[in-house]
């Protein structure tokens, strides 16, 4: 049996590589890779040299997992393979914060979703977030059916550079986009003050749609700002993280937080907001989490002066191996097998990078 994957936001470069830098975009690859021989779903069929995009018309249901990221449109899907295939299989994959539906009907579409087809998250929290609103919002034979798991997304921690340090502290705006969700007018508020009361620079590299917003330049206007858009490979990324000092987190909500973990690993001292999200990615004696602005801008001001002093007492938590925490709890190898481990058991046997068909 093989994989298909459907990605509304789907985008192929002139070379027939997936394109974009979104966590979509991430994601897609990474299920590419792990499952050998995947197809994308997209509006026409051409083949590639790494993946077959391939129309879900196209799709041969009986032969085919179905794994869905646009959760939401699970249904639409098993009726469009309904016409050809009598069982067809369809997996959701909750990798964005289930929180970002708003409407009643966009949460019970979702929750009907995540009751009919099995479910896996990004995150063991966001798992058990989806479970609760299924039970909340659907009818109970369907509810206590529901098939709902997850996996810490993890990173890749090869892709760690040395680190760089650089002579003014550099702040990581630790998001590619501007939502209301991420708050960035309370990281404004944040930095502008301790701009005033030590040198620094701000880093923000937001996708691109983001360049134009408001907030993005109200903060490009600062002297101590630099907006740019996302760099265009892996490694440079990497290597800008290699030299950021600190960054300050303000989401009201996340799902998992990739980029805050991928920050940590390369070194940055991360200083969060006191939130259910962000207590799930660090450890329990994690020292830095703010009540208030005035609470994060303490912190700020000292992981930009006394930076030494900051990173010891990071290297102090989890239980004196905070860099081997990090590894432990954010390997994507961890998620990677769950993953696979969650498709062959609800689907039957795949092809699995690494692995023979099992």
């Amino acid at each position: 049996m093989r994989v298909a994957i459907h990605y509304k936001g789907l985008q192929v470069d002139a070379e027939g590589h997936v394109a974009g830098h979104d966590a979509g975009d991430t994601l897609v690859r990474r299920l590419v890779r792990l499952f050998p021989g995947s197809q994308l779903i997209g509006p026409r069929a051409q083949s590639y040299p790494d993946f077959d995009l391939v129309t879900l018309e196209g799709i041969d249901g009986e032969n085919t997992v179905v794994i869905n990221m646009d959760v939401i449109e699970s249904v639409r899907l098993w009726r469009v393979l309904r016409k050809t295939t009598e069982q067809p299989k369809i997996m959701n994959f909750m990798w964005r914060d289930a929180r970002r539906y708003e409407s009643e009907v966009e949460i019970a579409a979702l929750s009907l979703s995540c009751a009919l087809f099995p479910t896996f998250a990004n995150s063991e929290r966001m798992s058990l977030a989806i479970a609760d609103t299924v039970r909340r919002w659907v009818v109970r034979p369907l509810a206590e059916r529901a098939q709902i798991s997850g996996a810490n997304l993890g990173i890749r921690l090869d892709h760690v550079q040395p680190r760089n340090e650089p002579e003014t502290p550099v702040v990581l705006y630790p998001a590619i986009y501007m939502s209301p969700r991420k708050r960035p007018e309370m990281f404004f508020e944040i930095v502008s003050q301790v701009a005033r009361r030590t040198p620094l620079m701000v880093e923000a590299r937001l996708a691109e749609q983001e360049m134009v917003t408001e907030a993005s330049m109200d903060l490009g206007r600062q002297r101590w700002a630099t907006v740019r858009p996302l760099v265009p490979s892996r490694q440079e990324y990497w290597a800008a993280l290699a030299h950021t000092t600190a960054f300050v987190a303000t989401a009201s909500e996340e799902s998992y937080g990739l980029e805050y973990v991928e920050a940590l690993v390369a070194g940055a001292i991360g200083i969060f907001p006191d939130l259910p999200w962000a207590h799930a990615i660090v450890p329990p004696d994690y020292p830095f989490f703010y009540d208030t602005v005035d609470d994060a801008e303490e912190m700020l001001y000292r992981a930009l002066t006394s930076t030494a002093s900051c990173r010891e007492q990071l290297a102090a938590c989890g239980d004196g191996d905070f860099a081997g925490w990090l590894r432990d709890h954010h390997d994507d190898s961890n998620f990677e097998a769950a993953i696979a481990d969650h498709v062959i058991r609800w689907f039957g046997p795949v092809k699995v990078s690494g692995s023979k068909a099992i």
